[in-house]
């Protein structure tokens, strides 16, 4: 028979595991944003000093520019207004943006803490507000339109460009453009009154327009800088978080990893420590049961002999089991691979296997394909394969049952050992526990005779040393089917005989 080759060995346990570890780190990663974007909005607040600290250093970096349109407009103001009224207004204004500029600078040099910025934050408004006093005065100049249309443009081009410089400069500071402009945005109004001219209301409402809409773009700038400094806050701490929950995991996976060794190194040996004085009690067993030195006397006694020397056999396979997973985990077992036929090894193994069977009343058969060719591996792992499975399915199945062994071609061009039973089969949710060391099922598997549950690792890590797959099958009620897999790799291809004719004349 053939049997398709199945995609991995065990493909639940390969498959789910990454995908939980996966799901449980986008899970604490969801957690721990919403957690921090909570946080962030509610003290929101504790960023005023950021923005405090970003208004500052614009003015120091603007503090070359903020003084051309003021001198401008005293230029223009000397025209219409005379030398001493413009050179009065300069002065103020200059003042005014020389105190805010050296307001930035003493900020920004006491490293104010967060709790403290509000005094600063009033005393920028201030010096901004006493500045916007200057374009007030500006805006309320009404009379000289009667000198001609060129003050009406100047005036108009001056205010806009100080209202959108402003906006830009300073929209870090809350309601900055509003407070600094209100009362220009007043004189405006008033002005339109005064002077009903349609050209002078489209200009000055124009500008009144200007200072409501760079209020708003001040505002939404200003949220928007509020925003990346709370997100690159959330950023991070969760960096910060990820790094801290990083080197909890390392520390945690070398103290596993030095755990695990230890655990290995352990187990080997004690079980060489143990494995020696049983070698002791099983010879002196069997020597006593087979009354070399004498009679024991009485049977009694022949059968507490019979007994230390089956529970000692026992005992001795337990140890080697231990001792052969120590050595695989701890990657110290190395493969003594030779020529070997699977068919004979697969028939040896149900000879020792059977006396077992038939003291249950299993009926074991087998079924292999002929003419199977050899396999390059271990014997003494592969034989263990076969031993180890065989036990499984007899310790398994209930009495009356079957156990079929079979041994044949894989569609991939290698070969298989499959033992299949109609035992009580063990639920989907269970093969990856009974195939982790030391793993037991539930109630089907402990009604059972009881073992170490090493058989199926051994014969998992055994099959994977030959970069082969391990598959393990299984319907509650219907039965257990394992197959061991072997690559066409292994395989080795029958050559023909040297006097072959075909060999002739090449």
């Amino acid at each position: 028979m053939s049997l398709a080759a199945p995609p991995t060995v065990d493909p639940g346990l390969v498959a789910r595991r990454p995908r939980s570890r996966n799901g449980d780190l986008a899970a604490t990663l969801r957690s721990a944003r919403e957690r921090l974007s909570a946080r962030g909005r509610r003290t929101a607040t504790r960023f005023s000093g950021e923005l405090l600290d970003q208004h500052a250093a614009a003015l120091r970096a603007s503090a070359i520019i903020l003084p051309l349109p003021v001198m401008a407009t005293g230029f223009g103001l000397s025209i219409h207004l005379g030398p001493l009224v413009a050179a009065l207004w300069t002065l103020v204004a200059l003042g005014c943006y020389l105190a805010l500029v050296v307001t930035a600078r003493k900020f920004q040099a006491e490293r104010v803490p967060t709790e403290s910025v509000d005094p600063w934050r009033r005393l920028f408004l201030s010096g901004h507000f006493m500045a916007g006093l200057c374009w007030a005065y500006l805006a309320s100049l009404t009379a000289l339109h009667e000198q001609g249309p060129q003050f009406g443009i100047f005036q108009f081009t001056v205010l806009f460009i100080v209202i959108a410089s402003t906006a830009m400069v300073s929209f870090t500071l809350r309601l900055v453009v509003p407070i600094t402009f209100g009362i220009t945005a007043v004189f405006l109004g008033v002005g339109m009154v005064n002077d009903p001219d349609p050209a002078n209301i489209a200009v000055r409402s124009i500008l009144i327009a200007a200072v409501a809409f760079f209020a708003v773009v001040s505002e939404i700038l200003r949220r928007s800088a509020l925003s990346g400094l709370i997100h690159q806050a959330e950023k991070d701490e969760l960096i910060a978080e990820l790094e801290t929950a990083q080197v909890i995991s390392e520390e945690a996976r070398r103290r596993a990893e030095e755990a695990n060794l230890a655990k290995s190194r352990f187990l080997a040996t004690m079980s060489h420590e143990l494995r020696t004085p049983l070698n002791a009690i099983l010879g002196f067993s069997e020597v006593m049961s087979g009354e070399i030195l004498g009679p024991l006397g009485t049977e009694t006694y022949k059968d507490y002999v019979r007994d230390i020397h089956a529970s000692g056999q026992h005992l001795l396979g337990v140890i080697n089991e231990i001792l052969d997973l120590s050595r695989i985990e701890a990657g110290r077992f190395d493969l003594n691979e030779e020529a070997i036929e699977l068919v004979a090894i697969a028939k040896d193994g149900l000879s020792i296997m059977r006396i077992k069977a038939e003291a249950k009343d299993i009926d074991l058969s087998a079924e292999v394909e002929p003419d199977l060719p050899a396999l390059w591996a271990d014997e003494r792992a592969v034989r263990q394969i076969i031993l180890n499975l065989l036990s499984n399915a007899v310790k398994f199945t209930p009495h009356g049952g079957s156990i079929v062994l079979r041994v044949g071609w894989t569609a991939g061009a290698g070969q298989y050992v499959s033992v299949k039973d109609d035992g009580p089969g063990i639920p989907a949710a269970e093969i990856p526990l009974v195939l982790s060391s030391f793993g037991q099922g539930s109630a089907a598997m402990k009604s059972a005779e009881q073992g170490t549950g090493l058989g199926l690792p051994i014969v998992q890590a055994l099959v994977r040393l030959h970069n082969g797959e391990f598959e393990l099958l299984s319907k509650l009620r219907e039965g257990t089917e394992a197959i061991a897999i072997f690559p066409q790799s292994r395989v080795l291809e029958v050559m023909p005989a040297l006097d072959d004719p075909t060999w002739i004349g090449h």
